[in-house]
C-alpha cells in the first residue's frame, strides 16, 4: 500500500470548514503523506480537466492517464520529486525556477536528470544559466528541432543518410500518411514501415500470378483489363437479351411480350427523346426471338449503340473475328475466356502502394532498403534513455512549481479557506447586481450538475459566458452568499471576470433557490406579502376590465343587431340603444360588503391598538419586538438551519470531484465569498438628488389623519386622561342619616 493509517510523524492540523485540515510546512510533511490517513484526506480524486493549474503538469500526476488524480497518484508523485531535491522543502515553494544546484547528484537519476538540465540550456544557447523553469523544459520541439534522432522511434527526413532513404521515407509518407516525432517534425515509426513493406509484398504477389500464367489470366494481352472493362459494360444486357431469345424458343407466343408493346413507344412518343434517356436505356438490347442472334452494329437500342461498339472492338472481334452478329455459344467463349481475369481482379489486395510500379517494388523488396530504414529506427532508440530524462526535467520542474498548489487543494483546502490564493477550482469572479461572487467553477452541463449541487444548500446562479471577440462559449455556476434574492433572474446580465482577467459576457440560464443569509430571510415574508397583494390587485383589476370590455362589446352587438332589423334610411339618424338603469341594490350591496370588510379590518386594528394600549410603556417595544419575531421568526430560523448545513462538497462532487468531507461554508465565511458594492473609506457622499421624486404634502396629511384618529380613539377609551392625570374624580357620596 502507498499510505498507511499508522503514522509515527507529528501532524500539525488547523480547523476550518467545520473539519480538520492538515498543514504541510516541512519537508518532513511532504515525505511522511503516505502515512496520513486516507480519511483525513480533504479530497481521494479529483478531475484534471476545469482546474486553473498547468494542464501538463495534470497530465505527467495521471499515470494511467484516466482523466483523474488519485490519492496513489499524489503520494507517488511527491515522493519522486523530493527524492531528486536535496531538499524537499524546496516543494513547498512553488517557484517557478527550479536551481541545478539543488538538484541531487549522488544519485544515478539525479545525475542524469542534472545533465540533461545542462544540455537543455545548452540546446537553448543559454550553456551557464543556473536555474531552468518550465516555459523552456516544456517546448521539447524546439529543444529537439534540428536533431536527427530523439529517441521517440519515430524517423524523419533528417534522419536519412542518403538519398535513396530520404526519397523512400517520403514516398512512404505520401502513401500511407505519417506521425509526429518530439521535435514535431513528420516521419514515420516502425509499424507504418513494417505496413509498406507488407503491402508491397502482397501487390507484387498478386503482380506475379499474372506474368507467370499470362496465357490464362491475361487471354488478350496488354489489352484485356481494357476488353473487360467493356465486356462488364454490358454484361447484364446482353445475358438479358439471350434470355429473352430462350423465352421466345420455349415459348413462341411469348415473343411479343418480351418485345418492346407499342405501349411503351408511344410513351416515348410523347417527349423529346435522346440516347441518354433512362426509359429507353430500360427497354430490350435489340429484339429478342427464337434462335436469333444478337447484331453488333444494325438493330441495336439507340442508349446501348455506343457501348456495344466497345464491346465489338475490344472483346467481340478479338475472339470472334470480325461479324456482324453474335450467337449464344460465342458469347459463352468469351464469358468464359475472361472468367480467370475476373477471378484474378476480385484478388486484388487493398493497398494504398499500388501506384508503386513492378519494378519499382521488385527492387524495393530484394534491395536492403527495409534493413535501412530499420536500422535507423534502432538508431533513434538507443537514444531513448537520454530522451527521456529530458522529459523527466520538464516533469521535475514542474512538479517543483505546481505540487504544493495540488497538495492545498487535495490534501487539504488550504488556498480555499484561508484565501491566501484562490482555489484551483475557482474558475474567476462574477460581477452582477451590486456584487462579485469569488466561488464559480467551470461545469458542463447544468441540469446534471445542478442535480447533486442542489445538496449544498447554495444559492446557485448557472451563467452562460461568452468572450466577445472569439465567440468562445462555456458555462459557470457562480454562488450568492451576500445579499437578497430580490433582483436575481433568469436573464440578468453581468460580467465574468477569469483568472487571466480576461471579461466575458455572462447572464444568468438557470437558478438554484436557497437562503442567501439571515437578513433575507428577516424581510423574505413582507416581500411574499407585497407580492402576493400586489398580484391579487393585478387580478382584481384584470377581471374588472375585461368585464367592463364584454360588456362593452356586449352592447356594441346589441346596437348592431338593432340597426340592421331598421328599414334602411341612410338620411335618417341611427336610434341608439337606452342606457341601462341603475341598479340602486346592486350598488347597495356592493357599498355594503365594502362597509363589512373596513368594518372587520377596522375592529381587528381596534383589537390590537387595545390591546397594545393597554400595556405599560415599556412593554410596548417589547410587544412590537414579539411581533415582528413572530412573522420574521421561522423564515430566519429556517435560514439559519439551512444556513449551517451550507457546504462546498456537492458542488465540486457534481463536477467530478471525490470530496472526502463536509467542507462547511459558514454565514462569516459566506460573506467573504460574495463582496457587496460599498462607498470606499473617506468618500464624500452629496444626499442631495437634483432628479430625486418631489415630495407631496399628501403623506404628511395622512399621517397626521392617522396620528388624529389614534389620539382620538386613546382620549375615547380614556388613556389619555389616566397618563396626564385629568381624569375626572367620582363625586363622593354621603352617608345616610341615621
Amino acid at each position: 500500500m502507498l499510505f498507511s493509517s499508522k503514522s509515527d510523524h507529528p501532524w500539525k492540523f488547523f480547523r476550518s470548514g467545520g473539519f480538520d485540515q492538515v498543514r504541510l510546512d516541512t519537508a518532513d510533511d511532504l515525505m511522511n503523506l503516505n502515512q496520513l490517513d486516507q480519511k483525513l484526506w480533504a479530497v481521494l480524486s479529483c478531475p484534471v480537466s476545469g482546474l486553473r493549474l498547468d494542464k501538463k503538469t495534470l497530465s505527467l500526476m495521471d499515470t494511467d492517464q484516466d482523466g483523474r488524480i488519485r490519492v496513489p497518484e499524489v503520494i507517488a508523485a511527491v515522493h519522486w520529486a523530493g527524492s531528486l531535491l536535496k531538499n524537499p522543502a524546496d516543494l513547498t515553494k512553488a517557484s517557478p525556477r527550479l536551481p541545478l544546484s539543488s538538484i541531487r547528484d549522488d544519485s544515478p537519476e539525479g545525475q542524469e536528470i542534472l545533465a540533461s538540465a545542462r544540455q537543455i540550456l545548452a540546446y537553448l544557447g543559454k550553456p551557464d544559466q543556473v536555474d531552468i523553469s518550465p516555459e523552456e523544459t516544456g517546448n521539447l520541439e524546439k529543444i529537439l528541432s534540428g536533431t536527427p534522432f530523439n529517441g521517440d522511434g519515430v524517423i524523419t527526413s533528417l534522419s536519412a543518410e542518403t538519398d535513396e532513404e530520404k526519397n523512400l521515407i517520403s514516398l512512404i509518407r505520401s502513401l500511407l500518411g505519417s506521425v509526429s516525432d518530439r521535435s514535431g517534425e513528420q516521419g514515420l515509426n516502425e509499424e507504418l514501415i513494417a505496413g509498406f513493406f507488407s503491402q508491397l509484398e502482397d501487390l507484387s504477389a498478386w503482380r506475379d500470378a499474372a506474368s507467370s500464367n499470362p496465357e490464362v489470366l491475361l487471354p488478350l494481352g496488354d489489352q484485356t483489363a481494357r476488353a473487360f472493362e467493356a465486356f462488364s459494360s454490358v454484361r447484364q444486357k446482353i445475358d438479358d437479351y439471350f434470355t429473352r431469345c430462350q423465352i421466345s424458343a420455349y415459348n413462341p407466343a411469348g415473343e411479343n411480350a418480351l418485345t418492346s408493346s407499342p405501349g411503351d413507344l408511344a410513351g416515348l412518343a410523347a417527349r423529346l427523346l435522346s440516347v441518354s434517356d433512362p426509359d429507353l436505356e430500360a427497354l430490350p438490347l435489340a429484339a429478342p426471338g427464337a434462335d436469333r442472334e444478337l447484331p453488333l452494329s444494325e438493330g441495336l437500342n439507340p442508349a446501348w449503340e455506343e457501348r456495344m461498339a466497345g464491346f465489338r472492338k475490344w472483346v467481340a472481334e478479338p475472339v470472334s473475328g470480325k461479324r456482324k452478329k453474335l450467337s449464344f455459344e460465342d458469347w459463352q467463349t468469351i464469358c468464359k475466356k475472361l472468367e480467370p481475369f475476373e477471378a484474378w481482379q476480385k484478388a486484388k489486395p487493398v493497398t494504398a502502394v499500388e501506384q508503386v510500379g513492378p519494378d519499382v517494388a521488385k527492387k524495393l523488396l530484394e534491395g536492403s532498403a527495409k534493413n535501412s530504414l530499420t536500422a535507423l529506427i534502432q538508431r533513434d532508440l538507443a537514444l531513448a534513455k537520454e530522451a527521456d530524462s529530458i522529459v523527466k526535467v520538464d516533469k521535475l520542474v514542474r512538479f517543483h512549481r505546481d505540487l504544493i498548489v495540488l497538495l492545498n487543494n487535495f490534501v487539504s483546502f488550504r488556498d480555499f479557506y484561508t484565501k491566501r490564493d484562490k482555489a484551483i477550482f475557482q474558475a474567476g469572479e462574477l460581477y452582477l447586481d451590486g456584487r462579485c461572487c469569488e466561488l464559480c467553477i467551470e461545469v458542463e452541463d447544468a441540469g446534471k450538475h445542478s442535480a447533486l449541487a442542489n445538496l449544498s444548500g447554495t444559492y446557485l446562479a448557472y451563467c452562460q459566458v461568452i468572450r466577445r471577440g472569439t465567440g468562445e462559449k462555456k458555462l459557470i455556476a457562480a454562488s450568492f452568499t451576500n445579499g437578497g434574492t430580490e433582483n436575481l433572474m433568469v436573464g440578468r446580465n453581468g460580467v465574468f471576470y477569469d483568472r487571466d482577467g480576461n471579461d466575458w459576457d455572462a447572464s444568468i440560464v438557470k437558478i438554484l433557490d436557497h437562503p442567501i443569509s439571515i437578513r433575507q430571510a428577516f424581510f423574505a415574508p413582507y416581500q411574499r406579502l407585497a407580492r402576493m397583494i400586489s398580484q391579487q390587485l393585478e387580478k382584481f383589476a384584470a377581471a374588472k376590465d375585461k368585464a367592463v370590455e364584454q360588456k362593452h362589446a356586449e352592447h356594441v352587438s346589441t346596437a348592431a343587431g338593432k340597426v340592421d332589423a331598421l328599414p334602411q334610411q341612410p338620411s335618417q339618424p341611427v336610434p341608439q340603444p337606452a342606457p341601462a338603469p341603475f341598479d340602486v341594490g346592486k350598488f347597495a350591496g356592493i357599498f355594503a360588503a365594502v362597509g363589512l370588510a373596513i368594518g372587520a379590518i377596522g375592529g381587528v386594528l381596534a383589537t390590537i391598538f387595545a390591546g397594545i394600549m393597554g400595556l405599560h410603556w415599556w412593554q410596548m417595544p417589547l410587544a412590537f419586538a414579539g411581533l415582528i419575531l413572530a412573522v420574521s421568526g421561522p423564515s430566519m430560523l429556517m435560514a439559519w438551519l439551512k444556513l449551517r448545513l451550507r457546504n462546498l462538497s456537492p458542488i465540486l462532487d457534481a463536477n467530478g470531484w471525490a470530496v472526502n468531507t463536509q467542507a462547511k461554508i459558514n454565514i462569516p465565511f459566506g460573506r467573504s465569498l460574495t463582496q457587496i458594492a460599498k462607498l470606499p473609506e473617506g468618500a464624500e457622499r452629496s444626499l442631495q438628488d437634483p432628479y430625486a421624486e418631489k415630495k407631496r404634502p399628501w403623506k404628511l396629511y395622512g399621517v397626521l389623519a392617522f396620528l388624529l384618529f389614534i389620539a382620538l380613539y386613546l382620549w375615547d377609551q380614556g388613556y389619555i386622561q389616566h397618563w396626564t392625570g385629568l381624569e375626572p374624580q367620582a363625586p363622593a357620596v354621603s352617608a345616610p342619616e341615621k
